[in-house]
């Protein structure tokens, strides 16, 4: 069965999102805390360059009170810790002109608890065609515009690679001040192979989709990060089992960098089968799919026929060949033939 970690139960509200009355240095207590996020962190005065390009130096200038250089700034945010905001992040958006933010209710929380009042305008998805041609037009007027999201590294399944990649024609400065990131934080986690992986974001809402989706990803020759729903999570691993391999190494992690933290481990199987029992967890979830053995890539002819009549018991031949040609990367012809002959000698 999977094993889990798990600190304790719910809270009945987040920590994290308490705003203290002043911010204050850290002490050697604090340092002991496992929840840093109650320790509100200042950038101290004239400690750093807030661009930090190469060859400057941070010590010739005090820049903290002047506007930030035209430009786009990709600004990462905390992930659930409010302790992880860099001091560069800070200071960028505190001295930019604007700061375009996904939803700026949610972005005001940390923004409050750091003290910075710089005006925020949101940037979405649904409103992003639209904004683009004012956001240039602040950005030939010489403004500083720091991009964020609700949470983690901007433009990872988030909007903005468009904006990018029209600041980059227009010849706008582009840069970024790096954090925290969901996707990588489980993968170094969850103590699956990290050399190789591919983020595949969210997968489709309905199992068919879902599945399809499932088999481009199966030759991939590398650990497979997945977004998931609390809802949809145990459906999710099921179809994950069907068309990745019911043994195949995984993890479901949850709440990362928060005071109930989980990373689960175990077989796509056994995960499928402990949260189709438990039920829908709590938290914000990354599903990270270790890659497949090396030894399962040539099954014996037994192995093959067995997946065949099985497949064939629910899907049309053409559908089971397929499913099988993808996990095993065989000839999809060959299978193809293969499931008719075991089609017809179930028949006789």
């Amino acid at each position: 069965m999977p094993s889990g970690v798990q600190s304790g139960s719910e809270p009945t509200t987040d920590p994290d999102l308490a705003t203290p009355d002043a911010a204050a240095p850290l002490s050697a207590s604090d340092l002991a805390s496992d929840d840093v996020s109650d320790n509100a962190i200042s950038p101290p005065d004239k400690s750093f360059s807030t661009q930090g390009n190469a060859g400057e130096d941070a010590s010739k200038h005090d820049q903290s009170h002047l506007p930030l250089s035209s430009g786009l700034y990709l600004v990462a945010t905390p992930i659930g810790n409010l302790g992880d905001i860099t001091f560069r992040a800070l200071d960028i958006l505190k001295r930019a002109d604007v700061i375009l933010c996904e939803d700026t209710r949610t972005s005001g929380k940390l923004l409050s608890r750091y003290g910075v009042k710089t005006k925020r305008i949101a940037y979405h998805e649904h409103n992003a065609a639209k904004m683009r041609p004012e956001i240039m037009d602040r950005l030939g007027k010489g403004q500083g515009l720091a991009l964020i999201s609700d949470a983690g590294t901007p433009l990872i399944n988030d909007p903005g690679y468009k904006l990018v990649r029209d600041c980059k024609a227009e010849g706008f400065m582009v840069t970024a001040a790096p954090g925290a990131a969901s996707p990588i934080t489980a993968l170094i986690l969850s103590g699956l192979p990290s050399d190789h992986f591919f983020y595949a974001g969210f997968l489709p809402p309905k199992s068919m989709a879902r599945k399809k989706e499932l088999g481009r990803f199966a030759p991939i020759p590398g650990s497979l990060i997945f977004l998931e729903s609390p809802k949809r999570l145990a459906s999710s691993l099921a179809d994950m089992a069907e068309m990745l391999g019911g043994t195949r190494e995984a993890a479901v992690t949850r709440e990362l960098t928060k005071m109930f933290e989980e990373v689960r481990n175990g077989t796509l199987g056994e995960l499928a089968a402990h949260y189709a029992e438990a039920g829908a967890p709590k938290g914000e979830i990354v599903v990270i799919v270790g890659p497949a053995d090396a030894s399962e890539n040539e099954p014996d002819a037994e192995d093959i026929d067995a997946r065949l009549r099985e497949l064939i018991q629910t899907h049309r031949t053409k559908e089971a060949a397929d499913i099988l040609a993808k996990e095993t990367g065989l000839k999809k012809r060959d299978l193809y033939n293969r499931a008719l002959e075991l089609a017809k000698s179930e028949n006789d």
